[in-house]
């Protein structure tokens, strides 16, 4: 339920006098995400008027309440509780499970990570973290069908692999037994995770996120509800009484390579996932899945061919339970899933099919899914489940093999492995009594699987061992999946790639991911501030990467601009023309771009508070400023392989990773002009405030070709990859600007002081507009000790160049306030220039930071 939404109010006195009538419960979950965070008087008013309600939902006598997002607002909470004595379970799952219980408010949480990752099946490493955080707090599980959104108008475009999903995630519910489950969703037709009837009126998100189709439209999933009894059921009371036998089948409409794929991609960058293609991962198979009350057969036509080999894949102990399977289809046509006994019909599903005829010119990654019912039969108990353990499972990467042995025989350790399948014990093996040990260089995780197994016969070389040796910490976990840390990109894209797949975001359309390992944290975005495609790019190629750069300081000209909503006056030349304001040195107050026409005549006006974004200086030709050039030391990574076979015969391949650090000179491109760090104008109304821009040289972002092979190895085959360098906007070298290495600084027009005064922005910039801050370094000004900018100006009553120039709160950038205003200390060269900037330059440390941005700069072979 959103904040503000118009409906609110109608839709809770009908929904909660419908479910009195029923005796249906409901709960609160408020949406933090939709429109926004809830006041939380609003919140507390809502709880205490429906929480009377005898269909209002309570845990312990508590109303329970859940939310979607709105980890930022947990302090609300305290007095929400408070006065409400609410049982508190948010969906907090941008955090995680650690950060959110951190916050100390929670009761228990809901995750909502139901759904598996790239090519995976669906597992329970997320809910495993989630258990282990909340220490035996409740927990609420989510469980999905599938998933895919193509809305463009909500920057969403993708698919995560749900075929077997339904069936799958049912099977970790009964075997993990969280204290809650919640289905997402009945009615969300835009992610196509919908169980709930498909209704024509409730289609606006399609043209609200401007879809290029309608993927819902003919596509019903009530089928997947037919379950839903015998499932609960067995997950709440461990039992049930299977009345009548039943048949669920679901397929996409088309073969995945027949059409268009709307550039719909597997996982999502916008999660800093590694996106495939779907093309690469989902299957072509028609998937059906059975309530029966014994043992019956499958047969599967389309376009009335039989289609050979089909099977369960999964069936219950004692014959009485749910069974399921999938089968690859050959060609085309309408698909009949037919379930029989004894040559008699049980179920039968149709009305669906398959067809290279494309939805308006596009794949529908959306499933159809069909059901059938049959007729009541002779009552049939299925086992109860009460003490099954699991009798399937795996795990990822060194893992799968031990948790594929050690699962079968009851004893799948959650965290380590996952399980598909629960029944009766299986009988184990006969022990050997020997004690396994995780293999050298192995962690904890190993430790419980290799005792086991080692013990009953199963005791694999580089996982196991039978001498104890000393445990490793791993430095991340080994059960979460890759992220991107190095890409490229062809042409323009070439240095938003190489920054931007860095820290995972690498979108499969626009960059190539080359290498992959653990997330790297990105810098901290500026929520207020985003960057959109010039107008000669290709804006879907462009706009995400522009966005997730510019809002972390690395805005490159000529592919993207930054973009402010702030001041009308920032409208766009590019594709957009609104997004949002400012970098870390500006505040979020109004941002006054003001004209040219400042440098002759020095006034200039901004409703108070304001932040003055002055237009680039530029130098007279042939005036030229030539940095030195740039030397910082990178870091060349690459990786290599040997295989080695044992004495079983079994072969194995070692990945070996080598790392040279190597210094490197960048030439930097000649300045013929500047910008000016923003200014940020605060005083009392009416008042007039004498403030100074301060230059603010451009740095630069230099695309480089590394070395290869370092070390001349002939092993090493690996191409040259291109990788970005950031050159900082301080000095790196001691030599003054100017020509070779002669000792002539070079003097420039030093800028006027610039009185400011309260009212409408003028003069208001109306072309060749100064920009906002958009790199890295924004936040240092002047306040940068030593930056080595020095004012050749023997005429001292201007203030001297100082940092803050009002007591009442009028500032502007300065040298600092322990400069003790005195322009000539920090550089005698200019003493006997006038009027002028002098560049001669001394290393400083950028905010604290080391005077080197390059520093820890990975390479792009990993």
């Amino acid at each position: 339920m959103a904040y503000g939404d118009a409906t609110n109010e109608a839709s809770l006195a009908a929904a909660f006098s419908a479910a009195e009538s029923v005796g249906f419960k409901l709960f609160f979950s408020f949406d933090y995400a939709g429109n926004g965070a809830w006041p939380k008087e609003v919140v507390i008013s809502y709880i205490t008027k429906y929480a009377a309600s005898s269909a209002y939902f309570q845990h312990g006598g508590q109303p329970f309440v859940s939310t979607f997002e709105g980890p930022n607002n947990a302090n609300d909470w305290v007095d929400i509780k408070g006065q409400t004595g609410c049982f508190f379970i948010p969906d907090w799952s941008s955090v995680g499970a650690k950060a959110a219980m951190a916050k100390g408010v929670a009761d228990g949480l809901f995750s909502w990570a139901a759904w598996a990752w790239g090519g995976q099946e669906m597992n329970t490493y997320v809910d495993a973290s989630y258990r282990d955080y909340l220490k035996g707090l409740p927990y609420m599980m989510p469980v999905s069908p599938w998933f895919y959104t193509n809305l463009p108008g909500y920057n969403k475009n993708w698919l995560w692999r749900s075929d077997n999903l339904w069936y799958d995630r049912w099977q970790e519910v009964w075997y993990l037994q969280p204290e809650f489950v919640q289905i997402i969703s009945w009615n969300d037709y835009g992610e196509s995770h919908y169980i709930g009837p498909v209704y024509e009126k409730s289609m606006a998100a399609f043209d609200i996120g401007r879809a290029p189709f309608n993927y819902v439209k003919n596509m019903p999933h009530d089928g997947w509800r037919a379950l839903l009894p015998f499932v609960i059921d067995m997950y709440k009371s461990n039992t049930t009484v299977i009345v009548n036998e039943g048949l669920v089948t679901w397929f996409r409409p088309q073969p995945r390579a027949a059409c268009n794929d709307g550039n719909t991609t597997v996982n999502t960058v916008s999660q800093l996932q590694i996106e495939s293609l779907p093309t690469e991962v989902v299957e072509d198979h028609v998937f059906f899945s059975a309530l029966l009350g014994r043992k019956a057969d499958v047969s599967v036509t389309v376009g009335g061919v039989v289609v050979s080999g089909v099977k369960w894949l999964h069936t219950p102990d004692g014959g009485a339970g749910m069974y399921h399977g999938s089968v690859a289809y050959p060609n085309t046509g309408d698909v009949v899933v037919t379930v029989s006994r004894n040559g008699e019909l049980v179920a039968q599903v149709s009305g669906g099919s398959i067809t290279t005829t494309c939805t308006d010119g596009y794949e529908n990654w959306n499933a159809w899914v069909g059901s059938d019912v049959s007729p009541a039969l002779d009552l049939k108990i299925p086992r109860p489940i009460g003490t099954d353990v699991c009798v399937e499972g795996t795990g990822v990467g060194n893992f799968a093999g031990l948790c594929e042995f050690a699962c079968k025989y009851g004893y799948c350790p959650v965290g380590a492995c996952y399980c598909t399948m629960v029944g009766e014990q299986r009988t184990l093996p006969n022990a050997t009594g020997i004690t396994g040990y995780p293999a050298t260089g192995e962690d904890a995780n190993y430790s419980g699987l290799c005792s086991f197994t080692c013990n009953y016969g199963y005791c694999p070389e580089g996982a196991c061992a039978t001498v104890s040796s000393p445990l490793t910490i791993p430095s991340s976990s080994p059960f979460t999946p890759s992220a991107c840390v190095a890409g490229a990109g062809e042409g323009n894209l070439g240095g938003l790639c190489s920054y931007a797949c860095n820290f995972g975001y690498c979108p499969i359309h626009s960059c190539t991911c080359t290498a992959e390992g653990v997330l790297v944290d990105a810098p901290a975005a500026n929520s207020s501030l985003t960057g959109v495609p010039v107008s000669t790019v290709d804006y879907n190629q462009y706009h995400g990467l522009c966005d997730f750069a510019c809002s972390r300081g690395y805005c490159p000209d000529g592919a993207c601009e930054l973009r402010s909503t702030l001041d009308p006056s920032t409208g766009s030349t590019g594709h957009d023309s609104s997004s949002s304001s400012s970098t870390s040195n500006i505040s979020n107050d109004t941002i006054a771009f003001v004209g040219s026409g400042v440098w002759e005549d020095p006034y200039a006006d901004c409703p108070f508070p304001c932040t003055i974004i002055f237009p680039d200086m530029r130098l007279g030709s042939p005036t030229i400023i030539y940095p030195p050039p740039y030397t910082t030391t990178l870091q060349v990574e690459w990786q290599g392989s040997s295989v080695t076979t044992q004495t079983d015969g079994e072969v194995s391949t070692v990945t070996t990773t080598t790392r040279v650090a190597e210094s490197t000179t960048v030439d930097i491109p000649p300045i013929t002009g500047w910008g000016f760090w923003p200014v940020v104008v605060n005083g009392p109304t009416d008042s007039r405030i004498t403030v100074h821009p301060t230059p603010r040289l451009p740095p630069s972002t230099v695309i480089i070709a590394d070395d290869p092979n370092p070390l001349g190895q002939s092993s090493v085959t690996h191409a040259p990859r291109p990788r970005t360098v950031i050159i900082p906007p301080y000095p790196w070298d001691t030599r003054p600007y100017g020509k070779d290495d002669s000792d002539d600084n070079l003097i420039v027009p030093k800028p006027p002081a610039i009185t400011v005064a309260d009212g409408p922005v003028s003069p208001k910039c109306t072309n060749d507009c100064g920009k906002l801050c958009s790199d890295r370094f924004c936040g240092c000004t002047w306040a940068c000790r030593g930056t080595g900018f020095t004012y050749s100006d023997v005429d001292t009553d201007d203030d001297n160049n100082s940092g803050s120039t009002t007591d009442d709160g009028g500032s502007s950038p300065g040298k600092g306030s322990d400069n003790n205003n005195n322009p000539d200390e920090d550089d005698d060269d200019d003493d006997d220039d006038d009027g002028g900037i002098d560049f001669g330059w001394g290393g400083i440390d950028i905010n604290g930071n080391s005077p080197d941005p390059n520093a820890n700069n990975e390479d792009s072979n990993k």
